[in-house]
């Protein structure tokens, strides 16, 4: 007999629902880039219920209807449209993940072969998987999820570690608005990202692997199912992978949408039907992970890139970068630009390079005010602070971080207050709970933002700061360690429009976005 899921569980989730009716309701994306488009209208248009970013920041509105995922205007009109598949690099660098993801065929198991598709795994498996290790470790590949934490060091953990059998977790629960990187990897390259988890069971000696994807990602869903079974029976997954003596398996899993799942103690959680609170660390997962299992948990761009950096020399993904920094980072940028996309960047490019040169600048007649780095994570940055690279000493200096490599633009006509209320409601919402500096915290910024707190200006903002540095000290994850990122660089980058904004309620101006 099934068992039944947990009220807590289901409430907790955004696609799970205790009556059979809520199936039926479409939903709607009213992420920040889609409420530019017109999301709120569409809602009450189609009568359906609102969602977080649902990873379609270059194809808005995305609404999500049962198994289907269509885009629409404000006015109702829908059509469903594939993933686009990136542009072509502009100036004609070399790419590592994206430099063969165009060519016709790629997504089907013959295509993969033939554009050099498990070239690299054929090696590694002449290699020892110490070996391996060394070379993903000289190669500098580093976490393109966020954390930037070296893989190689990761693996070497995870194959050290007492235990078995150990994992290989891929984290393709892609929940940061304005980040759609990994479903252009993921529907357009799906063996890349098998691959680069078979190397990795190769080299940490995993016999277990899963794939985590987000809920809103229901096409890729299909794809990933058929790539797998496809690669099990050309013997590139299961046992005895390409005649040799590796056993490996990839199960594929689905989230029900929940943007702390992207942090990896919570997806584990998640993985093994728990509540998806992040975890107390340590112990971490490279030791204690999928059932205290020893488990590398890697983002899905770095997976991809695993497989290339085999089939070159250490040195050729490092000399990818500019400025001595390794590697690429694909960037997924969105909003009032106009060329959005995902772009694989070398690390160390010129934001503004990126913005004018690869991605056509502004909107007609319209210039850009401020970007957001690391999806919202990062915080804006505005004015003389575009004249970054990016590459996160840069980004840091300037209060900022790359993170997952999503950017969203804004251009004059958008109120930056009204803008970072929107993204404060969503860390609220997405808030776990566990730990009170993150849950008490981003509901008062959320609600100065709309106009609540004292009404004398200089005890608004030092209110605003005290919470801002007080969750950054004693959240328990990144969501509340980085929900602050908002407030504080909106008060450095528009000190101008938070004015105006105190002072419009001072003069009994209703002060909401």
């Amino acid at each position: 007999m099934a068992r039944r899921a947990r009220p807590a569980a289901v409430t907790f989730y955004h696609h799970l629902a205790r009556s059979a009716d809520a199936a039926q309701s479409p939903r709607v994306c009213t992420g920040p880039v889609c409420a530019l488009h017109g999301a709120e209208a569409l809602c009450a248009t189609l009568n359906a219920a609102p969602m977080p970013c649902a990873g379609r920041c270059d194809q808005p509105i995305p609404v999500l209807h049962q198994e289907q995922l269509w885009t629409a205007a404000a006015d109702g009109t829908r059509a469903i449209q594939p993933s686009p598949l990136p542009p072509p690099n502009p100036v004609g660098g070399e790419e590592c993940v994206f430099a063969h993801l165009r060519t016709p065929g790629r997504a089907s198991l013959d295509g993969y072969r033939r554009s050099g598709g498990y070239q690299g795994l054929a090696r590694a498996l002449e290699m020892a998987p110490a070996q391996v290790i060394e070379h993903i470790r000289e190669a500098k590949l580093a976490g393109r999820g966020g954390a930037g934490f070296p893989t190689g060091l990761k693996w070497q953990a995870v194959a050290d570690a007492p235990g078995a059998p150990k994992v290989v977790v891929c984290n393709a629960d892609e929940g940061e608005p304005g980040c759609f990187k990994d479903r252009t990897l993921l529907d357009h390259d799906p063996y890349a990202v098998v691959e680069g988890m078979t190397i990795a069971a190769y080299a940490t000696g995993a016999a277990l692997g899963f794939i985590y994807l987000r809920y809103e990602y229901p096409e890729t869903f299909f794809t990933l199912a058929q790539a797998l079974d496809d690669a099990r029976a050309a013997g590139c997954l299961g046992d005895h992978i390409l005649g040799s003596d590796l056993c490996f398996d990839v199960h594929l899993r689905r989230g029900a949408g929940a943007y702390i799942c992207g942090e990896e103690t919570a997806l584990l959680n998640s993985l093994e039907g728990k509540h998806p609170f992040p975890r107390n660390r340590p112990p971490y997962p490279v030791t204690h992970g999928f059932n205290n299992l020893p488990t590398a948990v890697n983002n899905v761009e770095t997976l991809a890139a695993v497989a290339p950096i085999l089939r070159h020399e250490p040195g050729w993904y490092h000399n990818l970068g500019r400025g001595g920094h390794a590697g690429t980072k694909v960037i997924s940028l969105s909003g009032d630009i106009a060329r959005p996309g995902n772009y694989e960047a070398p690390l160390g490019l010129p934001l503004t390079e990126l913005l004018y040169g690869w991605a056509g600048g502004p909107l007609p007649g319209h210039t850009i005010q401020a970007v957001t780095m690391a999806g919202l994570s990062g915080g804006f940055l505005a004015g003389d602070d575009l004249n970054v690279t990016l590459d996160e000493p840069s980004l840091r200096a300037k209060g900022a971080f790359l993170g997952a490599g999503g950017i969203m633009v804004f251009d004059e006509r958008r109120d930056m207050v009204q803008i970072a209320a929107q993204a404060m409601r969503f860390f609220a919402h997405e808030s776990c709970g566990k730990c009170f500096p993150c849950r008490i915290g981003t509901q008062r910024l959320r609600e100065r933002l709309e106009g609540g707190g004292p009404d004398a200006p200089d005890l608004w903002l030092a209110e605003v700061q005290d919470v801002g540095r007080t969750m950054q000290a004693l959240s328990a994850c990144g969501l509340g360690t980085a929900a602050p990122n908002i407030t504080a660089s909106l008060l450095r980058c528009f000190p101008d429009q938070v004015a105006r904004h105190l002072a419009a309620r001072q003069g009994e101006t209703t002060w909401t976005s």
